[in-house]
Protein backbone atom coordinates (compact mmCIF):
# COMPACT_ATOMS: atom_id res chain seq x y z
CA UNK A 1 0.00 0.00 0.00
CA UNK A 2 1.28 3.51 -0.99
CA UNK A 3 2.40 5.76 1.92
CA UNK A 4 3.62 9.02 1.93
CA UNK A 5 4.62 10.76 5.02
CA UNK A 6 6.85 13.18 4.52
CA UNK A 7 5.19 16.77 5.19
CA UNK A 8 5.16 19.25 2.13
CA UNK A 9 6.32 22.63 2.34
CA UNK A 10 3.90 25.14 4.41
CA UNK A 11 2.27 28.23 2.57
CA UNK A 12 3.68 31.33 3.77
CA UNK A 13 0.61 32.39 5.35
CA UNK A 14 0.08 29.39 7.46
CA UNK A 15 3.91 29.40 8.70
CA UNK A 16 3.51 32.72 9.77
CA UNK A 17 -0.11 31.83 11.53
CA UNK A 18 2.15 29.15 13.00
CA UNK A 19 4.71 30.84 14.32
CA UNK A 20 2.59 33.50 16.41
CA UNK A 21 2.44 32.96 20.30
CA UNK A 22 -1.29 31.59 20.05
CA UNK A 23 -3.84 33.00 22.29
CA UNK A 24 -7.97 32.78 23.22
CA UNK A 25 -10.53 35.54 22.58
CA UNK A 26 -12.13 36.89 25.30
CA UNK A 27 -14.25 40.36 25.07
CA UNK A 28 -12.72 41.04 21.82
CA UNK A 29 -9.22 41.03 22.83
CA UNK A 30 -6.46 38.40 22.49
CA UNK A 31 -5.19 37.07 25.92
CA UNK A 32 -3.29 33.91 28.02
CA UNK A 33 -4.97 32.01 29.92
CA UNK A 34 -5.57 33.24 33.32
CA UNK A 35 -3.00 30.16 34.49
CA UNK A 36 -0.09 30.97 32.18
CA UNK A 37 0.01 27.19 30.90
CA UNK A 38 0.21 26.31 27.33
CA UNK A 39 -0.48 22.70 25.61
CA UNK A 40 0.71 21.55 22.62
CA UNK A 41 -0.45 20.73 19.21
CA UNK A 42 0.50 17.63 17.13
CA UNK A 43 0.50 17.05 13.32
CA UNK A 44 -1.21 13.51 13.37
CA UNK A 45 1.09 12.49 10.51
CA UNK A 46 4.52 13.31 11.39
CA UNK A 47 4.16 13.76 15.64
CA UNK A 48 5.78 16.72 15.22
CA UNK A 49 4.57 19.67 17.89
CA UNK A 50 3.26 22.49 15.94
CA UNK A 51 2.30 24.67 17.99
CA UNK A 52 1.14 25.71 21.35
CA UNK A 53 -1.86 27.36 22.48
CA UNK A 54 -3.50 28.54 25.77
CA UNK A 55 -4.55 25.71 28.40
CA UNK A 56 -8.18 27.70 29.43
CA UNK A 57 -10.09 25.93 32.28
CA UNK A 58 -12.34 27.35 34.37
CA UNK A 59 -11.55 30.75 35.01
CA UNK A 60 -11.25 31.73 31.47
CA UNK A 61 -14.85 30.33 30.91
CA UNK A 62 -15.82 32.03 33.50
CA UNK A 63 -14.16 35.63 32.10
CA UNK A 64 -15.99 34.77 28.64
CA UNK A 65 -19.33 33.64 29.79
CA UNK A 66 -19.16 37.40 31.62
CA UNK A 67 -18.10 38.94 28.32
CA UNK A 68 -20.59 36.71 26.07
CA UNK A 69 -23.63 38.10 28.68
CA UNK A 70 -22.69 41.73 28.77
CA UNK A 71 -22.56 41.63 25.30
CA UNK A 72 -25.89 39.88 24.93
CA UNK A 73 -27.70 42.09 27.94
CA UNK A 74 -26.32 45.64 26.97
CA UNK A 75 -24.26 45.21 23.60
CA UNK A 76 -25.68 45.96 20.03
CA UNK A 77 -25.35 42.55 18.76
CA UNK A 78 -29.22 41.24 19.48
CA UNK A 79 -30.33 44.72 19.25
CA UNK A 80 -29.38 45.20 15.91
CA UNK A 81 -31.61 45.03 12.64
CA UNK A 82 -31.75 41.39 11.03
CA UNK A 83 -30.73 42.94 7.69
CA UNK A 84 -27.35 44.48 9.23
CA UNK A 85 -26.93 41.12 11.02
CA UNK A 86 -27.18 39.37 7.95
CA UNK A 87 -24.97 41.01 6.28
CA UNK A 88 -21.60 40.28 8.53
CA UNK A 89 -23.07 37.03 8.83
CA UNK A 90 -22.77 36.45 4.90
CA UNK A 91 -19.35 38.36 4.89
CA UNK A 92 -17.94 35.63 7.11
CA UNK A 93 -18.45 33.43 4.46
CA UNK A 94 -16.72 35.42 1.91
CA UNK A 95 -14.07 36.20 4.04
CA UNK A 96 -13.43 32.76 4.79
CA UNK A 97 -13.80 32.24 1.04
CA UNK A 98 -10.87 34.50 0.71
CA UNK A 99 -8.78 32.31 3.48
CA UNK A 100 -10.02 29.14 2.14
CA UNK A 101 -6.94 27.75 0.99
CA UNK A 102 -5.08 28.27 4.07
CA UNK A 103 -8.08 26.88 5.89
CA UNK A 104 -7.82 24.21 4.08
CA UNK A 105 -3.77 23.70 4.78
CA UNK A 106 -4.72 24.44 8.62
CA UNK A 107 -7.40 21.71 8.47
CA UNK A 108 -4.94 19.10 6.89
CA UNK A 109 -2.29 19.90 9.21
CA UNK A 110 -4.15 20.11 12.44
CA UNK A 111 -6.44 16.93 11.88
CA UNK A 112 -5.01 15.09 9.11
CA UNK A 113 -7.23 14.82 6.69
CA UNK A 114 -6.19 15.11 2.77
CA UNK A 115 -6.53 18.86 1.95
CA UNK A 116 -8.27 18.81 -1.06
CA UNK A 117 -10.92 16.93 1.16
CA UNK A 118 -10.79 19.76 3.25
CA UNK A 119 -10.78 22.55 0.95
CA UNK A 120 -13.83 20.71 -1.53
CA UNK A 121 -16.11 19.39 1.65
CA UNK A 122 -14.72 21.56 4.89
CA UNK A 123 -14.11 24.71 3.98
CA UNK A 124 -16.83 25.18 1.34
CA UNK A 125 -19.40 23.47 3.10
CA UNK A 126 -18.94 26.16 6.24
CA UNK A 127 -18.36 28.98 3.29
CA UNK A 128 -22.10 28.00 2.20
CA UNK A 129 -23.42 27.48 5.56
CA UNK A 130 -22.57 31.00 6.94
CA UNK A 131 -24.15 31.88 3.38
CA UNK A 132 -27.55 30.33 4.32
CA UNK A 133 -27.88 31.44 7.70
CA UNK A 134 -27.29 34.59 6.75
CA UNK A 135 -30.66 34.85 5.41
CA UNK A 136 -32.27 33.40 8.32
CA UNK A 137 -31.54 36.37 10.59
CA UNK A 138 -34.11 38.58 8.48
CA UNK A 139 -36.86 35.25 8.60
CA UNK A 140 -36.79 34.79 12.48
CA UNK A 141 -40.91 35.59 12.81
CA UNK A 142 -43.74 35.39 14.99
CA UNK A 143 -47.14 35.08 13.54
CA UNK A 144 -50.75 35.93 14.57
CA UNK A 145 -52.79 33.30 16.47
CA UNK A 146 -56.65 33.42 16.13
CA UNK A 147 -57.68 32.09 19.49
CA UNK A 148 -60.92 31.25 20.90
CA UNK A 149 -61.24 32.95 24.54
CA UNK A 150 -64.25 34.75 25.47
CA UNK A 151 -63.98 38.44 24.11
CA UNK A 152 -61.85 40.58 21.89
CA UNK A 153 -57.94 39.72 21.63
CA UNK A 154 -55.02 40.47 19.71
CA UNK A 155 -52.97 37.65 20.13
CA UNK A 156 -49.51 36.59 18.78
CA UNK A 157 -46.13 34.99 19.05
CA UNK A 158 -42.55 36.64 19.36
CA UNK A 159 -39.01 35.25 17.98
CA UNK A 160 -36.41 36.23 20.36
CA UNK A 161 -32.58 34.63 20.81
CA UNK A 162 -31.91 32.33 23.20
CA UNK A 163 -28.84 34.53 25.01
CA UNK A 164 -25.53 33.42 25.66
CA UNK A 165 -24.73 29.90 24.06
CA UNK A 166 -21.99 27.77 24.77
CA UNK A 167 -20.67 25.75 21.87
CA UNK A 168 -18.72 22.14 22.23
CA UNK A 169 -16.89 21.38 18.78
CA UNK A 170 -15.15 17.94 17.73
CA UNK A 171 -11.82 17.06 16.09
CA UNK A 172 -13.03 15.16 13.29
CA UNK A 173 -14.38 18.58 11.54
CA UNK A 174 -13.46 21.48 13.35
CA UNK A 175 -13.89 24.40 11.06
CA UNK A 176 -16.91 23.11 9.54
CA UNK A 177 -18.48 21.63 12.73
CA UNK A 178 -17.43 25.26 14.16
CA UNK A 179 -19.55 26.83 10.88
CA UNK A 180 -22.83 24.55 11.71
CA UNK A 181 -23.02 25.83 15.29
CA UNK A 182 -22.03 29.83 15.13
CA UNK A 183 -23.39 30.91 12.17
CA UNK A 184 -27.29 29.82 12.88
CA UNK A 185 -25.87 31.00 16.79
CA UNK A 186 -25.04 34.68 14.97
CA UNK A 187 -27.77 35.25 12.63
CA UNK A 188 -30.25 35.05 15.83
CA UNK A 189 -28.82 37.13 17.57
CA UNK A 190 -26.86 35.10 20.02
CA UNK A 191 -23.59 35.53 21.95
CA UNK A 192 -21.39 32.90 21.84
CA UNK A 193 -18.44 30.71 24.01
CA UNK A 194 -16.60 28.66 21.77
CA UNK A 195 -14.59 25.35 23.39
CA UNK A 196 -12.91 23.78 19.82
CA UNK A 197 -11.70 20.58 20.87
CA UNK A 198 -7.83 20.09 22.21
CA UNK A 199 -6.73 18.16 19.71
CA UNK A 200 -7.59 20.71 16.73
CA UNK A 201 -7.96 24.02 18.08
CA UNK A 202 -5.71 25.77 15.38
CA UNK A 203 -8.66 26.68 13.00
CA UNK A 204 -11.21 28.53 15.53
CA UNK A 205 -8.19 30.70 16.64
CA UNK A 206 -7.52 31.44 13.23
CA UNK A 207 -11.63 32.01 12.38
CA UNK A 208 -11.78 34.29 15.24
CA UNK A 209 -9.59 36.69 13.72
CA UNK A 210 -12.10 36.23 10.89
CA UNK A 211 -15.02 37.49 13.37
CA UNK A 212 -13.16 40.70 14.18
CA UNK A 213 -11.92 41.07 10.59
CA UNK A 214 -15.69 41.13 9.86
CA UNK A 215 -16.74 43.56 12.33
CA UNK A 216 -19.13 41.48 14.92
CA UNK A 217 -19.06 43.25 18.59
CA UNK A 218 -16.05 42.52 21.09
CA UNK A 219 -17.81 39.71 23.56
CA UNK A 220 -20.41 38.88 20.85
CA UNK A 221 -17.92 35.09 20.21
CA UNK A 222 -15.19 33.88 22.71
CA UNK A 223 -13.15 31.47 21.90
CA UNK A 224 -11.16 29.37 24.53
CA UNK A 225 -8.87 26.09 24.05
CA UNK A 226 -8.35 23.61 26.68
CA UNK A 227 -9.46 20.29 27.42
CA UNK A 228 -13.03 18.80 28.04
CA UNK A 229 -12.80 17.77 31.34
CA UNK A 230 -11.78 21.46 32.83
CA UNK A 231 -12.67 23.97 29.89
CA UNK A 232 -15.45 21.77 28.52
CA UNK A 233 -17.19 20.97 31.39
CA UNK A 234 -16.93 24.39 32.98
CA UNK A 235 -18.73 25.69 30.02
CA UNK A 236 -21.70 23.02 30.32
CA UNK A 237 -22.32 23.46 34.15
CA UNK A 238 -22.21 27.64 33.93
CA UNK A 239 -25.12 28.96 35.16
CA UNK A 240 -25.18 31.67 33.11
CA UNK A 241 -25.37 30.18 29.78
CA UNK A 242 -28.45 29.43 28.20
CA UNK A 243 -28.11 26.88 26.00
CA UNK A 244 -25.28 24.21 25.28
CA UNK A 245 -24.69 22.99 22.08
CA UNK A 246 -22.15 19.91 21.83
CA UNK A 247 -20.98 17.98 19.06
CA UNK A 248 -19.06 14.52 19.93
CA UNK A 249 -19.48 10.97 21.22
CA UNK A 250 -23.09 9.21 23.04
CA UNK A 251 -20.96 8.84 26.37
CA UNK A 252 -19.44 12.79 26.85
CA UNK A 253 -22.88 13.84 25.50
CA UNK A 254 -24.72 12.07 28.18
CA UNK A 255 -21.95 14.08 30.75
CA UNK A 256 -22.76 17.27 29.11
CA UNK A 257 -26.73 16.40 30.06
CA UNK A 258 -25.81 16.39 33.49
CA UNK A 259 -23.72 19.09 33.78
CA UNK A 260 -26.54 21.16 32.30
CA UNK A 261 -29.05 20.24 34.63
CA UNK A 262 -27.98 22.70 37.51
CA UNK A 263 -29.84 25.48 35.71
CA UNK A 264 -31.97 23.51 33.42
CA UNK A 265 -30.21 25.02 30.31
CA UNK A 266 -31.26 23.86 26.84
CA UNK A 267 -29.11 21.18 25.40
CA UNK A 268 -28.76 19.84 21.91
CA UNK A 269 -26.87 16.99 20.93
CA UNK A 270 -24.78 15.69 17.36
CA UNK A 271 -23.61 12.38 18.69
CA UNK A 272 -22.22 8.88 17.95
CA UNK A 273 -23.90 6.47 14.88
CA UNK A 274 -22.86 3.26 13.59
CA UNK A 275 -24.72 3.88 10.06
CA UNK A 276 -25.87 1.21 8.09
CA UNK A 277 -24.98 1.01 3.95
CA UNK A 278 -27.66 -1.11 2.53
CA UNK A 279 -27.28 -2.91 -1.16
CA UNK A 280 -30.40 -4.03 -2.96
CA UNK A 281 -29.37 -7.13 -5.36
CA UNK A 282 -30.90 -4.47 -8.27
CA UNK A 283 -28.30 -1.77 -7.34
CA UNK A 284 -26.16 -0.24 -9.82
CA UNK A 285 -22.94 -1.98 -7.81
CA UNK A 286 -20.68 0.34 -9.97
CA UNK A 287 -22.48 3.21 -8.13
CA UNK A 288 -23.03 1.17 -4.86
CA UNK A 289 -19.13 0.26 -4.58
CA UNK A 290 -17.85 3.22 -4.73
CA UNK A 291 -20.44 4.94 -2.73
CA UNK A 292 -20.30 2.74 0.20
CA UNK A 293 -16.23 2.64 0.00
CA UNK A 294 -16.35 6.81 0.39
CA UNK A 295 -18.72 6.04 3.03
CA UNK A 296 -16.28 4.30 5.51
CA UNK A 297 -12.66 5.62 4.08
CA UNK A 298 -13.96 9.57 3.54
CA UNK A 299 -12.10 11.32 6.61
CA UNK A 300 -10.10 8.43 7.81
CA UNK A 301 -14.19 6.72 8.88
CA UNK A 302 -13.79 9.61 11.74
CA UNK A 303 -17.22 10.40 10.46
CA UNK A 304 -20.28 9.99 13.01
CA UNK A 305 -22.58 9.29 9.78
CA UNK A 306 -19.28 6.55 8.57
CA UNK A 307 -21.18 3.68 6.93
CA UNK A 308 -19.50 1.53 9.19
CA UNK A 309 -21.91 -1.10 8.94
CA UNK A 310 -22.56 -2.89 4.98
CA UNK A 311 -25.15 -5.22 4.60
CA UNK A 312 -25.02 -6.45 0.74
CA UNK A 313 -27.69 -9.07 -0.68
CA UNK A 314 -26.69 -12.80 -0.95
CA UNK A 315 -26.41 -12.48 -4.91
CA UNK A 316 -24.28 -9.15 -4.89
CA UNK A 317 -22.51 -9.79 -1.57
CA UNK A 318 -19.14 -11.38 -2.98
CA UNK A 319 -18.52 -8.50 -5.42
CA UNK A 320 -19.65 -5.90 -2.94
CA UNK A 321 -17.01 -7.06 -1.00
CA UNK A 322 -14.05 -7.37 -3.62
CA UNK A 323 -14.88 -4.13 -5.19
CA UNK A 324 -14.62 -2.13 -1.34
CA UNK A 325 -11.37 -3.90 -0.99
CA UNK A 326 -10.21 -3.36 -4.11
CA UNK A 327 -10.93 0.69 -3.73
CA UNK A 328 -9.33 0.77 -0.06
CA UNK A 329 -6.00 -1.24 -2.24
CA UNK A 330 -6.37 2.04 -4.36
CA UNK A 331 -6.36 4.86 -1.69
CA UNK A 332 -2.89 6.67 -1.24
CA UNK A 333 -2.18 7.26 2.54
CA UNK A 334 0.15 9.99 3.82
CA UNK A 335 0.36 13.24 4.79
CA UNK A 336 -2.75 15.63 4.48
CA UNK A 337 -0.98 18.59 2.80
CA UNK A 338 0.31 15.96 -0.04
CA UNK A 339 -2.30 16.70 -2.71
CA UNK A 340 -2.30 13.28 -4.19
CA UNK A 341 -3.10 11.70 -0.96
CA UNK A 342 -6.57 10.96 -0.21
CA UNK A 343 -6.38 8.54 2.96
CA UNK A 344 -4.19 11.00 5.94
CA UNK A 345 -3.97 9.58 9.80
CA UNK A 346 -6.05 9.47 12.35
CA UNK A 347 -6.31 12.41 14.80
CA UNK A 348 -3.91 11.33 17.68
CA UNK A 349 -2.85 8.41 19.41
CA UNK A 350 -5.56 7.94 21.51
CA UNK A 351 -7.81 7.30 18.61
CA UNK A 352 -5.33 5.23 16.96
CA UNK A 353 -4.56 2.76 19.98
CA UNK A 354 -8.27 2.56 20.08
CA UNK A 355 -8.76 1.56 16.36
CA UNK A 356 -6.02 -0.81 16.58
CA UNK A 357 -7.83 -2.36 19.73
CA UNK A 358 -11.14 -3.04 17.66
CA UNK A 359 -9.31 -4.28 14.90
CA UNK A 360 -7.46 -7.19 17.38
CA UNK A 361 -10.99 -7.47 18.33
CA UNK A 362 -12.84 -7.94 15.17
CA UNK A 363 -9.79 -11.12 14.94
CA UNK A 364 -10.29 -12.38 17.81
CA UNK A 365 -13.98 -12.18 17.39
CA UNK A 366 -13.49 -14.56 14.28
CA UNK A 367 -14.08 -11.49 11.67
CA UNK A 368 -12.17 -11.91 8.12
CA UNK A 369 -9.73 -9.44 6.77
CA UNK A 370 -10.51 -9.15 3.45
CA UNK A 371 -7.90 -6.41 3.36
CA UNK A 372 -6.24 -4.05 5.47
CA UNK A 373 -6.07 -4.96 9.37
CA UNK A 374 -2.81 -3.22 10.30
CA UNK A 375 -1.20 -0.29 11.32
CA UNK A 376 0.26 1.74 8.20
CA UNK A 377 4.24 3.01 8.40
CA UNK A 378 6.09 3.43 11.11
CA UNK A 379 5.41 7.23 11.96
CA UNK A 380 2.51 9.15 12.58
CA UNK A 381 -0.79 7.80 13.05
CA UNK A 382 -2.00 5.74 9.82
CA UNK A 383 -4.53 3.21 9.76
CA UNK A 384 -4.89 0.63 6.69
CA UNK A 385 -8.41 1.05 5.18
CA UNK A 386 -10.16 -2.37 6.27
CA UNK A 387 -12.97 -4.41 5.89
CA UNK A 388 -13.87 -7.25 7.54
CA UNK A 389 -16.14 -10.08 6.00
CA UNK A 390 -18.06 -12.64 8.53
CA UNK A 391 -19.03 -10.06 10.85
CA UNK A 392 -22.15 -10.20 12.85
CA UNK A 393 -24.13 -8.69 15.43
CA UNK A 394 -22.15 -9.94 18.66
CA UNK A 395 -18.99 -8.26 17.59
CA UNK A 396 -17.63 -5.63 19.65
CA UNK A 397 -16.75 -4.20 15.86
CA UNK A 398 -20.57 -4.08 14.87
CA UNK A 399 -21.94 -2.62 17.88
CA UNK A 400 -19.75 -0.10 18.96
CA UNK A 401 -18.13 2.52 17.08
CA UNK A 402 -14.95 2.50 15.85
CA UNK A 403 -14.57 6.08 14.06
CA UNK A 404 -11.66 4.64 12.06
CA UNK A 405 -11.57 3.09 8.76
CA UNK A 406 -13.33 0.11 9.12
CA UNK A 407 -16.19 -1.76 7.46
CA UNK A 408 -18.19 -4.37 8.94
CA UNK A 409 -19.88 -6.70 6.14
CA UNK A 410 -22.74 -8.56 6.61
CA UNK A 411 -25.07 -10.38 4.15
CA UNK A 412 -28.88 -10.66 4.07
CA UNK A 413 -31.08 -13.18 1.99
CA UNK A 414 -34.48 -11.81 3.50
CA UNK A 415 -36.09 -10.16 0.40
CA UNK A 416 -38.47 -8.60 3.36
CA UNK A 417 -38.22 -4.95 3.53
CA UNK A 418 -39.52 -5.65 7.70
CA UNK A 419 -37.02 -8.03 7.46
CA UNK A 420 -33.76 -5.81 6.34
CA UNK A 421 -35.41 -2.69 8.28
CA UNK A 422 -34.78 -4.71 11.57
CA UNK A 423 -31.19 -5.50 10.93
CA UNK A 424 -30.54 -1.86 9.94
CA UNK A 425 -32.32 -0.57 13.19
CA UNK A 426 -30.28 -3.23 15.59
CA UNK A 427 -28.13 -0.46 16.76
CA UNK A 428 -28.43 1.56 19.87
CA UNK A 429 -27.96 4.82 17.23
CA UNK A 430 -29.68 6.68 14.60
CA UNK A 431 -27.64 9.17 12.56
CA UNK A 432 -27.85 8.31 9.03
CA UNK A 433 -28.40 5.38 6.70
CA UNK A 434 -28.31 4.64 3.07
CA UNK A 435 -30.05 2.58 0.77
CA UNK A 436 -28.70 1.14 -2.60
CA UNK A 437 -31.32 0.28 -5.32
CA UNK A 438 -32.98 1.40 -8.36
CA UNK A 439 -36.23 0.62 -7.00
CA UNK A 440 -38.04 3.82 -6.07
CA UNK A 441 -40.71 1.82 -3.94
CA UNK A 442 -37.95 0.20 -2.60
CA UNK A 443 -36.12 2.91 -1.70
CA UNK A 444 -38.94 5.77 0.10
CA UNK A 445 -40.47 2.54 2.18
CA UNK A 446 -36.53 1.79 3.45
CA UNK A 447 -36.50 5.28 4.18
CA UNK A 448 -39.34 5.36 6.24
CA UNK A 449 -38.71 1.88 7.85
CA UNK A 450 -35.11 2.96 9.04
CA UNK A 451 -34.88 4.69 12.08
CA UNK A 452 -32.63 7.32 11.92
CA UNK A 453 -32.34 11.00 11.45
CA UNK A 454 -31.36 10.86 8.02
CA UNK A 455 -31.48 8.89 5.26
CA UNK A 456 -29.72 8.94 1.59
CA UNK A 457 -30.91 6.92 -1.26
CA UNK A 458 -27.73 6.20 -3.54
CA UNK A 459 -25.55 8.09 -1.97
CA UNK A 460 -23.63 8.63 1.68
CA UNK A 461 -22.69 11.13 3.67
CA UNK A 462 -24.87 13.96 2.29
CA UNK A 463 -25.33 16.98 3.76
CA UNK A 464 -26.23 20.37 2.54
CA UNK A 465 -27.04 23.71 5.08
CA UNK A 466 -30.62 23.50 3.97
CA UNK A 467 -31.16 19.63 4.83
CA UNK A 468 -31.60 19.10 8.78
CA UNK A 469 -29.02 16.51 10.59
CA UNK A 470 -29.59 15.08 13.39
CA UNK A 471 -30.17 11.48 14.59
CA UNK A 472 -32.84 9.15 16.96
CA UNK A 473 -31.90 6.71 19.75
CA UNK A 474 -28.51 7.78 21.33
CA UNK A 475 -27.31 9.70 18.02
CA UNK A 476 -28.64 12.94 19.93
CA UNK A 477 -31.11 15.59 20.39
CA UNK A 478 -32.31 17.84 18.31
CA UNK A 479 -31.45 19.18 14.35
CA UNK A 480 -28.25 21.14 13.03
CA UNK A 481 -28.57 22.68 9.81
CA UNK A 482 -31.93 23.83 7.85
CA UNK A 483 -34.92 26.04 9.32
CA UNK A 484 -34.51 23.69 12.52
CA UNK A 485 -32.00 24.59 13.81
CA UNK A 486 -32.83 28.22 14.60
CA UNK A 487 -35.72 26.56 16.68
CA UNK A 488 -32.46 25.78 19.37
CA UNK A 489 -30.99 29.30 19.17
CA UNK A 490 -34.87 31.36 19.67
CA UNK A 491 -36.97 31.04 22.42
CA UNK A 492 -41.33 31.72 21.45
CA UNK A 493 -42.48 34.58 23.26
CA UNK A 494 -46.49 34.31 23.01
CA UNK A 495 -48.54 37.83 23.57
CA UNK A 496 -52.16 38.53 24.22
CA UNK A 497 -53.45 41.89 24.49
CA UNK A 498 -57.21 42.43 25.63
CA UNK A 499 -58.55 45.11 22.84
Amino acid sequence: MNIAVRKPLLGSALSGFLGQNRKILIDGKWVQAQNGQTFEVEDPATQEIIAHVPLGDKADIDLAVAAARRAFDSGPWSRMSPGERSRIVWKLGDLLEKYADEFAELEALDNGKPVTNARKGDVQGSIEMFRYMAGWATRLNGETIQVSSPGNWHAYTLREPVGVVGQIIPWNFPLMMAAWKLAPALASGCTIVLKPAEQTPLSALRFGELIQEAGIPDGVVNIVTGFGETAGAALAAHPDVDKVAFTGSTEVGKIIVRAAAGNLKRVSLELGGKSPAIVFPDADLDLAIAGTADAIFYNQGQCCTAGSRLFAHKSVYDKVVAGVAAAAGKLKIGHGLDPTVNLGPLVSKEQHDRVKGFLDSGRKEGAEVVTGGKIAGNQGYFVEPTVLAKTNRDMRVVREEIFGPVVCVQSFDDDSLEAVAKFANDTEYGLQASVWTRNLKTAHMMARKIKAGTICINTHNYGDPAWPFGGYKQSGWGREMGKEVMEHYTETKSVAARL
